[in-house]
């Protein structure tokens, strides 16, 4: 019989690698060389690209294996291999920074998805360039930080956000349909570790008022996006994408209503997906092991 995981034990292995003969037998061999036991194992082997994908959820159950001792017994497989990897506690939650503008559609569906346990997420702030939203995260007991930013405070405003993110130690940042553009240095610092919800597929209707410029077009599908953060706007690699289908009955405030519904739905899987360990970044796309 399989040993039963045990409470606190066990870990999420993801990698990354030029594509090669005995990666999974390396990989399996380490875990059984560290009485690991396997939980969930998913792969993907990119044949045009060459490179090779694998995420393993797996438990030990001797209660002297810690994460360090893990990280430093995968580190020669993972020279070995030439793999990049990420090896992390299940049990620890994701440090996830939400920053809001005007419209907390999607910031109160994250919210109450972590009350609810749906959500594996830890927020220890939510930052605003306003204040309307801060009676909300203070009846989540989350401290609310009101970041204003104009044209000739962007610089000092990004300074103190990442502070925040220093400070707070936090793993991800999520854009909860936060309405100013990030610099091209904050970009680059916060790499794969910030997600944005966009309200279309990328890169139709930009700009102000998106769901009027769908209805003056006779748009069919509503949709929206979820994707990491680049330097080019709206661009970075596409985590989950969703539609819902509409006709000409739907006015622009039915389309405003349908498509919050949407983008709190594929940002919350998104974050949720990430949270997991279960978004490797593959060039400009994404391999997701849903």
């Amino acid at each position: 019989m399989s040993p039963q995981p045990q409470p606190g034990h066990e870990f999420v292995l993801t990698l990354s690698c030029p594509d090669q003969a005995g990666l999974v037998h390396a990989v399996t061999t380490f875990l059984v060389s560290h009485s690991g036991n396997i939980l969930e194992s998913r792969q993907f082997d990119d044949r045009l690209q060459g490179r090779f994908f694998m995420r393993v959820h797996f438990a030990v159950p001797e209660p002297d294996v810690s994460l360090e001792g893990l990280r430093s017994g995968f580190g020669p497989v993972a020279e070995a291999y030439r793999i990049t990897w990420q090896l992390r506690d299940a049990a620890t939650p994701t440090r996830t920074l939400i920053m809001v503008s005007k419209f907390g559609h999607c910031l109160n569906d994250l919210l109450f998805r972590r009350s609810t346990g749906a959500l594996d997420i830890e927020i220890p702030a939510i930052v605003s360039n306003h204040r309307e939203f801060e009676p909300l995260a203070q009846s989540y007991g989350i401290p609310f930080h009101h970041i204003p930013v104009t044209k000739e405070t962007k610089a000092e405003a990004e300074a103190h956000l990442l502070r925040l993110v220093d400070e707070l130690d936090i793993d991800l940042v999520v854009l909860a349909r936060y309405m100013q553009i990030l610099s091209d240095d904050l970009c680059k610092q916060l790499d794969g570790r910030a997600i944005n919800i966009h309200h279309s597929f990328l890169p139709s209707f930009k700009g102000a008022r998106p769901y009027v410029q769908a209805h003056r077009r006779g748009v069919k599908l509503v949709g929206a996006t979820a994707h990491y953060v680049t330097s080019d706007l709206d661009e970075g690699p596409i985590i989950e994408q969703d539609v819902v289908r509409v006709d000409h009955s739907r006015d622009p405030d039915d389309l405003v209503t349908i498509g919050r519904d949407v983008e709190a739905q594929v940002l919350a899987r998104a974050v949720r997906w990430h949270s997991e360990s279960r978004v490797l970044v593959n060039g400009h796309c994404t391999v997701v092991f849903r």
